[in-house]
């Protein structure tokens, strides 16, 4: 000040000349802190934070980063997202000893980069560094949906395949997991870290008390209780790790490739029984709301009142929908009244 300077002038000139690589990582570091919130005013998870930093690492500071966060605009924006749909950052990264990342484009990861790039830079708004949000009016691309769809004679294959990893000492813990996600529609993550605390089976539910939207209960049918009923351990997790059964089973992603193959379940994924599961619940004419109640999704609307208590209108419909498709894995086909689709 003695000499002609301004502290609150050369302070507001540094926060001008921020890059976005400087932005990204202050905004990763105040997330791990929890100073960064969700919609739903809660800190995020880690692995979301994994997934963000994967995402600001790939494809934002490659593109973006020697940007300074003053003079981005919403034609930058737009450019950022037309590259990454078009693959310009697309690369197969070695993460680890025995680890690789492949990194694709296209509009599905676009959409999703582009998400949070929208949110890194509300978090610039608020603290000060630029007036505006040069992403809030880029549309983002819709994406491709997946859609699927199991017939009986590919849930019998999944069920061959299961029985098959039985008989060859596949890990119980992948083999049952595969099963139960077949049967509830659950999220990966949320099977893989199941804890015995979250399984209320005189209510025929699951408590789930961290999930991707929060806390959730799950109404699951009875081929899905007897199946965790059969499995109780003393451990806490349901499925635990073979060497130290106070952590969670983490073998699930390579049994998978070793388990689920054959051409009639190729490309199937862990997240592609969870479509499957939605699936046959509509071939069985249950509503939308119901299905996205028994997948545990959050809205405003009729599925608000299952968040918290499941009716017996929405055990019936997961009990109905467990039994369809237990039957189909385990070749009763003759008991399934159900309108399953046949294999085209």
């Amino acid at each position: 000040m003695a000499a002609g300077d301004d502290p609150a002038e050369l302070r507001a000139a540094d926060r001008q000349a921020m890059t976005v690589v400087e932005l990204c990582d202050e905004y990763l570091a105040k997330a791990k802190v929890g100073q960064v919130l969700t919609r739903q005013g809660k800190p995020k998870r880690a692995s979301t934070l994994a997934t963000d930093t994967g995402r600001i690492e790939r494809h934002i500071k490659p593109l973006l980063g020697h940007r300074t966060v003053k003079d981005l605009r919403s034609g930058d924006i737009v450019l950022f997202r037309d590259d990454v749909i078009a693959g310009k950052t697309a690369a197969n990264v070695k993460t680890k000893l025995r680890g690789r990342a492949i990194v694709k484009g296209g509009a599905g990861t676009a959409a999703r980069t582009l998400g949070l790039l929208g949110g890194i830079m509300s978090y610039a708004v608020e603290r000060g560094y630029r007036p505006d949000n040069p992403a809030g009016g880029v549309v983002r691309p819709a994406g491709e949906r997946r859609k699927v769809r199991l017939s009986i004679e590919q849930y019998r294959a999944l069920g061959l395949g299961l029985e098959a990893a039985d008989a060859r000492g596949e890990p119980w813990q992948a083999v049952q997991s595969i099963r139960l996600l077949a049967l509830t529609g659950c999220r990966r993550g949320e099977v893989e870290t199941l804890r015995w605390t979250e399984v209320d089976a005189a209510n025929s539910c699951l408590r789930l008390g961290n999930t991707k939207t929060g806390a959730s209960v799950r109404p699951v049918g009875a081929a899905a209780l007897a199946l965790l009923k059969a499995g109780h351990n003393h451990s806490p997790y349901v499925f635990p790790s073979p060497r130290d059964n106070s952590k969670p089973f983490g073998g699930l992603p390579n049994a998978w490739d070793r388990i689920v193959k054959g051409d009639r379940l190729a490309g199937l994924t862990a997240h592609g029984l969870r479509h499957a599961f939605a699936s046959t619940a509509d071939d069985l004419d249950y509503s939308h709301p119901t299905i996205g109640a028994l997948l545990g999704h959050t809205s405003r609307g009729t599925t608000g009142g299952y968040i918290h208590k499941a009716d017996a209108a929405l055990l019936a419909a997961a009990d109905r929908t467990s039994q369809a498709i237990w039957r189909a894995m385990t070749g009763k086909v003759d008991e399934v009244v159900v309108p399953l689709r046949a294999a085209p």
